[in-house]
């Protein structure tokens, strides 16, 4: 970066004019100039722009950076800096990692005096050894926030030996202290991110309560076992091979998994693994380098990188071809993997969820699953169970998909009739929970009232078994099923009191009376 040669060979510590008056005149104009720049600053980002810009130009930093703490993943980043490259820009520290990171932690300055010679250097943003014949002097200095740090300013100066350090630290700290203070300002961008982080807060809460436990809906006793199980391994970080049917919601629990447990703010990442093509599926979980294929024009982070501090659903996971198989293999074991096309080695801390509809077993025999990751996956299996294993949970499911719907879609529905409830118990359910929420979805839509009645159900449900229509089409057979559904409908309101249904149905008793016998409906049973 360009500087005044003047400035950068007087250096910091030495007035304008050769007096300690120039040398104070000097600090207090840049002083004011930092403040003014800070204040006049659309954005933080573009403020801490400007402070470094200043000390280049007025005090001969050759490079500078101002780094802040993200308190959600415990690391340091870069907001702002000036003479460092795009790669160097992309540096992370953790806290107490490097000498940043041991300013960031202690909240106490650092000199280095040659930055060459230093072995605590980690050198991410770049290499002072590969500057011959110049030697750097390394200046770090917490930022603070109620007396708590929460960054640093960081500055590379030409190495001098009559530096006054001491003052150099003073005229630092004082820059901080007007950084600080920025940070605590409004402005309208930083007002906009803070705004995005509280409703980034409100999702995530609004998260946890969608995929709370109680979201689980199920008193059967299958049920009643996974959600133990949920309840058992929630807190770890365990890997978890969830096994069961298609519908029976599986990422529903992989969801409640994640937002119930310690990594519950950080990001949470699903992938089909059967929804990708097999020349795909590599490069969507481990990313790929530019060039690595034909159509891969820049560098892309896979699932993996995407996850990493969350958890990663990697659902139908036997449909994995065996070549993908064995580097998921490697990243369960190590944690660390490399990009398609790609040399570095990337380390991830990422929880697995994985889920299948498979008969695994099988594949293993078959040769289309290997054992080894079988076994690494199969730490702490879940069974889900079909919901034709959970009739007791059925109507519980029904009633809640009733109030979802009816809500969403604006509908005056409130209850299933005992016809439509009749027929649903006696569906077999194929499609499990998911089959059932998309049939109750549209009786909600097509109900012209307060009840779903059997005739809004769909054909697949309308049995002769199930609903009485026998093997006729014709207009009387379907007057004679809805006059049914009604009939009995009335009876479960009025709790089998027949006079009562018939002032429900606007009718005589005697005119009831007989369409239960003509229909054989056993009113008893509605007490």
């Amino acid at each position: 970066m360009g500087h005044s040669t003047a400035t950068a060979e007087r250096g910091p510590d030495a007035a304008p004019d050769g007096s300690a008056g120039g040398e104070e005149s000097l600090a207090l104009a840049t002083l004011f100039d930092i403040s003014q720049a800070l204040t006049g600053a659309p954005t933080f980002n573009e403020g801490m722009r400007r402070v470094l810009g200043l000390l280049q130009s007025r005090w001969g930093v050759i490079r500078g950076a101002v780094t802040l703490l993200d308190e959600t993943r415990h690391e340091l980043y870069i907001e702002a800096s000036a003479g460092i490259d795009f790669e160097g820009q992309q540096a992370r520290y953790q806290l107490g990692e490097g000498i940043t990171g041991r300013v960031v932690e202690s909240g106490r300055p650092v000199v280095v005096a040659n930055a060459a010679r230093e072995p605590l250097f980690l050198h991410r943003t770049a290499r002072r050894s590969d500057q011959p014949g110049q030697e750097i002097t390394f200046v770090c200095v917490p930022i603070l926030l109620d007396l708590r740090p929460v960054g640093a300013l960081a500055v590379d100066l030409p190495y001098r030996g009559d530096r006054d350090h001491d003052h150099l630290l003073k005229f630092l700290d004082v820059v901080t202290s007007l950084i600080g203070l920025a940070l605590m300002s409004p402005r309208p961008v930083d007002a906009e991110r803070q705004s995005l982080r509280e409703e980034n807060s409100h999702l995530r809460h609004e998260l946890r309560e969608r995929y709370d436990f109680s979201q689980l809906i199920g008193a059967s006793g299958p049920m009643r076992d996974v959600q133990r199980q949920i309840a058992q391994v929630t807190g770890t970080a365990t890997t978890v091979l969830l096994r069961g049917e298609s519908g029976t919601g599986k990422e529903l629990i992989a969801r409640a998994i994640h937002y119930h447990s310690p990594r519950a703010e950080q990001p949470f990442v699903a992938v089909n693994c059967a929804a990708l093509p097999e020349s795909l599926i590599e490069s969507e979980l481990f990313g790929h380098e530019k060039g690595a294929f034909t159509g891969a024009l820049a560098r892309r982070k896979g699932r993996f990188e995407l996850a990493d501090g969350g958890t990663l659903l990697l659902d139908e996971i036997g449909e994995l071809r065996p070549a993908t198989q064995v580097k998921l293999l490697r990243v369960l074991q190590e944690r660390e993997f490399e990009r398609l096309g790609g040399q570095d080695t990337i380390r991830v801390d990422v929880r697995v969820i994985a889920a299948t509809n498979k008969d695994l077993e099988k594949a293993i025999a078959e040769g289309a699953f290997r054992e080894d990751l079988y076994y690494r996956l199969n730490v702490f299996p879940i069974f889900v169970p079909p919901l034709r294993d959970r009739k007791p949970d059925l109507l519980l499911l029904a009633d809640h998909f009733v109030e979802k719907f009816s809500r969403m879609h604006s509908r005056p529905v409130k209850r299933i009739t005992t016809p439509a409830i009749d027929m649903l118990v006696s569906y077999h359910w194929p499609g499990n929970v998911r089959e059932l929420e998309n049939i109750i979805e549209r009786a909600v839509v097509v109900s012209e009232g307060q009840a779903i009645h059997a005739h809004h159900l769909p054909p697949t449900l309308q049995t002769a078994e199930a609903s009485g229509t026998g093997p006729t089409g014709s207009l009387g057979a379907a007057v004679a099923v809805l006059e049914k559904d009604l009939i009995e409908d009335a009876l479960k309101t009025t709790r089998g009191n027949r006079a009562r249904a018939a002032r429900v149905l606007k009718t005589t008793e005697r005119v009831l009376n007989y369409k239960v016998r003509k229909y054989r409906i056993d009113w008893r049973r509605f007490r």
